[in-house]
């Protein structure tokens, strides 16, 4: 769904820190902070916790792209090209 890294640039893109983003998206800082530091290939929490969070940066403006989507958007991104 959001990999940890997307969610540090996401936040990096929008200026924000981890406290911010919990504030906006309704859930815990500690939450952000484990999510944030996940080694996963994707963050591991409640459905419903991480919809908020993706929720919330959707609000914000932000477009998280897949592995093989699209961007839908218009603006300016960043996307992480395969390992050579």
């Amino acid at each position: 769904m959001i990999s940890a890294a997307q969610l540090r640039a996401a936040r990096a893109l929008l200026g924000i820190d981890q406290k911010k983003l919990a504030e906006m998206a309704g859930v815990s800082l500690p939450t952000i902070q484990r999510m944030e530091a996940s080694k996963e290939e994707h963050v591991r929490g409640v459905v419903s916790t991480l919809t908020k969070i993706v929720e919330a940066l959707d609000a914000a403006g932000i477009e998280l792209i897949g592995n093989g989507q699209p961007s839908q958007g218009n603006g300016r991104g960043v996307r992480l090209k395969e390992p050579r």
